[in-house]
């Protein structure tokens, strides 16, 4: 995403301009729009003119209009695709799309103020973005929406006999690109065709939606993942194929390719992909493998030693309070809330934890190690030292009832 111009006073108030450029955009938009805030883009809208002699008209109109937003709908694309029906395939049919519903702040020549309109947010098309306060979690988002040069860093293919996923994974989106689904019918006593035809369909199928579908030049990894040894039989075909044809970009990308088992021929096996050490000793740097090892070390954690696994928004609350803090694991769905406080929680959660040494690793819900995170409130903690959640909440209440006893007596001496 490119930023075209940008104006933050030092009260955090102010405006960007920005160009989405490609899925991954829309999301960070999707994220960095609240309601309340203000959206400047252009709109066509059918305007309706009446001559003098009552002949009715009409005509599309271009124009641009501000928004107060009062609703934003984020539709993944390609990723939302729906499982084939047997012997197809489903793909990518159209990219992400952002609506921005709200009432016109500014008014012009074909539309009123306070009317009520939806704004379609598209790709390389400028649009600018103004918020009262510029949180320090909607600044980083923005800042990683800008950095040059990301993109997709992992190719997947997730398969079992006859059924494949293909999907691109970035820093903050996972995209199934297509899915496949060919029949495969079962060995025979004393005749094998019927499956030996049907597996040299589906990796041939399978093979063409690769070379598709994957940009094999500008991946630093390609993962085929499966349970048992379909991934091998995969890899073989495609080398096979490959050298067979003479296809020097996949023979060249050769190096490039990571078998890894998984448990499961379904997409959310991706989480095992990302924590295995064949691919997160190639990507120790980026940021969704790191989200991946830190997941899996809290649930090792919750296992071993709950003392210092801690999840839910009071306890982590608590635990930051308390500074003992030393990994912050949190949904980016936490950021979108409607209420403005309950997000504000969330930002001092973030900062405090930064504040006093902890790292943070803000999940994308894209992701499937976020939807994970989601599943257990939203929100964990990987504690410094151990803390018994029982003892601390007591601690809590102690100092509540302290605090209510005090002001009771101060109330009753300036009463007195």
């Amino acid at each position: 995403m490119k930023l075209i111009n940008k104006h933050i006073d030092k009260d955090g108030k102010g405006y960007v301009t920005l160009r989405p450029e490609e899925d991954e955009d829309m999301w960070h938009i999707y994220n960095l729009i609240q309601v309340g805030d203000e959206v400047r883009a252009p709109a066509i809208r059918r305007v309706q003119n009446t001559s003098a002699t009552g002949s009715v008209s009409s005509e599309r109109v271009r124009l641009n209009l501000t928004l107060e937003v009062t609703r934003v709908e984020f539709s993944p694309g390609a990723s939302a695709s729906t499982a084939p029906t047997p012997g197809n395939t489903t793909g990518d049919t159209g990219t992400a799309s952002l609506q921005i519903s709200g009432r016109v702040t500014s008014e012009n020549a074909f539309v009123k103020l306070g009317a009520f309109h939806t704004l379609d947010l598209e790709a390389n098309r400028d649009f600018k973005l103004g918020k009262e306060e510029w949180d320090s979690v909607a600044l980083e988002r923005l800042r990683e929406a800008c950095v040059e040069g990301r993109g997709a860093d992992v190719g997947a293919v997730v398969c079992g006999e006859g059924t494949a996923a293909i999907c691109l994974l970035s820093e903050h989106m996972t995209v199934i690109r297509q899915r496949i689904e060919v029949p495969v019918p079962r060995k025979r006593v004393g005749s094998t065709t019927l499956h030996e035809k049907g597996l040299t369909r589906f990796y041939s199928t399978l093979y063409a939606a690769i070379l598709r579908h994957l940009p094999l030049a500008t991946l630093r990894v390609i993962v085929i993942a499966s349970p048992g040894f379909v991934k091998d039989a995969v890899y073989d075909y495609i080398f096979a194929e490959a050298t067979r044809t003479n296809n020097r970009a996949v023979l060249s990308a050769r190096s490039k390719f990571v078998r890894v088992h998984v448990t499961s021929p379904h997409v959310h096996s991706l989480v095992e992909v990302l924590r295995s050490p064949e691919v997160s000793s190639q990507l120790k740097e980026s940021k969704f493998a790191r989200e991946g090892l830190a997941l899996d070390r809290f649930f090792k954690m919750l296992a071993s030693d709950e003392m210092r696994a801690w999840y839910g928004p009071e306890h982590v609350r608590l635990a930051a309070e308390r500074g003992a803090v030393g990994t912050l694991l949190i949904s980016d769905d936490l950021f979108r809330s409607s209420d403005v406080k309950e997000r504000k929680r969330y930002v001092e959660l973030v900062e405090r934890v930064r504040q006093s040494g902890g790292e943070v690793l803000i999940f994308s819900s894209m992701h499937e190690s976020g939807q994970q995170l989601n599943q257990l409130t939203g929100v964990a903690a990987i504690l410094t030292f151990p803390m018994d959640v029982e003892v601390v909440e007591e601690e809590e209440r102690e100092a509540k009832e302290e605090a209510a006893k005090k002001g009771a007596e101060e109330g009753a001496a300036d009463g007195g």
